[in-house]
C-alpha cells in the first residue's frame, strides 16, 4: 500500500461563499483559512496547495465580541523613527472592515511561499455585491 500525494493539476478547486453578517470576525476568518488551505479535504498535505477559493461578503456587518472594538489595536510602522501608527479596531472596522477581515485571514494561514499564494484565492468584500456570480460559489454555513 502506497500513500496518496496529491498532484497541483488534478486538485479540483471550489467556491464559497461566507456571510459575515452578525458572525464574530476570527470565527469567519478561521473557517474562510481552513477552506483557503484544503484542510477539510481527505487529499489535505501540507506542502501541497490543495485549497479552494473563498468569498467573503458583508464584512461591515462583522462583529468583535467583548470590548475588543475599544481596546485591541492595530499597529504598522512606516520605517522611519517615531512613526509607528495605532488605529483602533473600532476606527477600523468602520473605515476598512474588508482590510481587518484580510489580517484576520492572514494571520491565520502560514508565512511561507504556499501560504501566501493560499492568500491570493481569498475575495473580500465590505457588501453583499460580489463579481464571482459566473464560477456559481456555494454558500458556506457556519
Amino acid at each position: 500500500m502506497s500513500t496518496f500525494m496529491p498532484k497541483a493539476d488534478e486538485i479540483e478547486r471550489a467556491w464559497y461563499v461566507i456571510d459575515a453578517a452578525d458572525k464574530p470576525l476570527g470565527r469567519v476568518a478561521a473557517e474562510a483559512a481552513t477552506l483557503l488551505r484544503g484542510k477539510h479535504k481527505p487529499i489535505f498535505m501540507p506542502n501541497v496547495d490543495c485549497g479552494d477559493f473563498v468569498i467573503i461578503i458583508n464584512t461591515d456587518k462583522a462583529v468583535l465580541t467583548g470590548d475588543k472594538l475599544n481596546k485591541k489595536h492595530f499597529y504598522h510602522h512606516s520605517g522611519y523613527i517615531g512613526n509607528l501608527k495605532d488605529v483602533k479596531y473600532g476606527t477600523l472596522m468602520k473605515e476598512k472592515s474588508d482590510f481587518a477581515m484580510q489580517l484576520a485571514v492572514k494571520g491565520m494561514i502560514p508565512d511561507t511561499t504556499l501560504g501566501r499564494k493560499q492568500l491570493t484565492r481569498c475575495r473580500i468584500y465590505k457588501n453583499a455585491d460580489h463579481k464571482h456570480e459566473a464560477q456559481k460559489p456555494v454558500a458556506y454555513e457556519l
